[in-house]
């Protein structure tokens, strides 16, 4: 997500940050930052009565600015709209102080929210949602001749960081110097690209697709000039390259490569498929180790209090919402099934009602 792709202001000292949302998911990051009792300022639109001179009375709607003291917040999912109802806590021409008021965020305009405390969990969102690079541990370059479109994919989206385009001349009788050129040009600006726009220290795999011979070619040139130029990033990090066919060098063709049987082998430790990883392990633990697979907020509790708990899974309307991208729609309904939480254990513990069965037939 996009979601403060713009941070306008960041003070810690004044624990209030400006945001701007760019696209609807970026509300369901915004309702996961908003909590009650928090202080939101947003422009939004007044209902207020007016009296004339002649002393008639009429209503008008009028743009403003208000703070709100939060305290409730409401989200649809399906439409991604936000709202968010609370108290004026500021001063202003339109709307008495302690009134009520609902804002609905809106797209591309800016709002500030204020805490009385910031928690990890919160600021690691903000910082999250303010570059999705530092979650895009995939990468692709997608390409054909003269044409490649580098991307970056997160777990919820894929995001196009660079296009390059290079018109190559057609190879002619006796003389291709002229096309050569051209193409050679063209990967060089392909090579800078990667450089200048993927990450290798979040980056886990680079997914080069093309149609034909292309992608062959330009690996081969990558790594020869990488060898010439002593460029330590690529030459260290030449395994995550994975070559692999397109249809095009066009955004769409990435579709079709990501659902290629050998990409999907490959990213299986990334980011995009770790969730349904995870709860996949928890199934064959479940039916393999059953004392090391826990589900129930009882259950899972009483495994944290004895330091056993390896991966903790827990889902969104658990934790904190209800959310229903439908990327992530199988995934959380099949967590909520098993009560919205549910852990790997590093160790067998006895189960929780087979203790409490024990207690209690000692008690009698």
């Amino acid at each position: 997500s996009r979601l403060a792709h713009k941070c306008l202001i960041y003070s810690p000292e004044d624990y209030q940050v400006t945001l701007i949302p760019e696209e609807a998911e970026d509300m369901w990051h915004t309702y996961n930052l908003l909590q009650v009792g928090d202080s939101l300022r947003a422009s939004t639109i007044r209902k207020v009565q007016t009296e004339s001179s002649t002393g008639s009375v009429g209503s008008s709607r009028v743009r403003t600015t208000l703070t709100l003291c939060v305290e409730t917040i409401d989200f649809d999912s399906q439409a991604c709209q936000l709202r968010v109802k609370g108290t004026n806590i500021q001063e202003n021409q339109y709307v008495k102080m302690g009134a009520y008021h609902t804002i609905e965020l809106e797209l591309n305009r800016k709002f500030t929210l204020a805490k009385k405390a910031w928690d990890s969990v919160v600021l690691d969102r903000i910082e999250q949602a303010c570059d999705p690079a530092q979650k895009a541990d995939v990468a692709a370059v997608v390409m054909q001749e003269g044409l490649a479109n580098l991307v970056l994919v997160t777990p919820a989206m894929t995001l196009v960081r660079a296009k390059v385009e290079v018109t190559i001349p057609r190879k002619r009788k006796g003389s291709c110097a002229q096309h050569d050129k051209a193409l050679e040009r063209f990967y060089e600006a392909v090579m800078q690209g990667i450089l200048r726009h993927f990450s290798f220290d979040v980056v886990k795999c680079v997914l080069v697709a093309s149609p034909g011979f292309v992608k062959d070619q330009f690996i081969s040139y990558l790594f020869k000039e990488a060898v010439r130029q002593d460029c330590k990033i690529l030459l260290e990090n030449r395994s995550k390259f994975m070559v692999v066919h397109s249809s095009s060098g066009h955004k769409y063709s990435l579709k079709e490569v990501l659902c290629d049987p050998a990409v999907t082998a490959r990213l299986s430790d990334t980011k995009a498929s770790g969730e349904v990883k995870a709860l996949e392990d928890f199934y064959k633990m479940l039916q393999q180790e059953p004392d090391r697979a826990f589900y129930g907020l009882a259950h899972v509790e009483r495994a944290s209090e004895a330091l056993a708990v390896d991966i903790l899974m827990i889902s969104d309307k658990l934790f904190r919402y209800s959310y229903d991208f439908q990327s992530k729609r199988k995934f959380f309904s099949i967590l909520n099934q098993l009560s919205g939480v549910a852990a790997i254990l590093r160790f067998p513990i006895a189960d929780v009602s087979d203790a409490e069965e024990d207690s209690s037939s000692d008690e009698d």
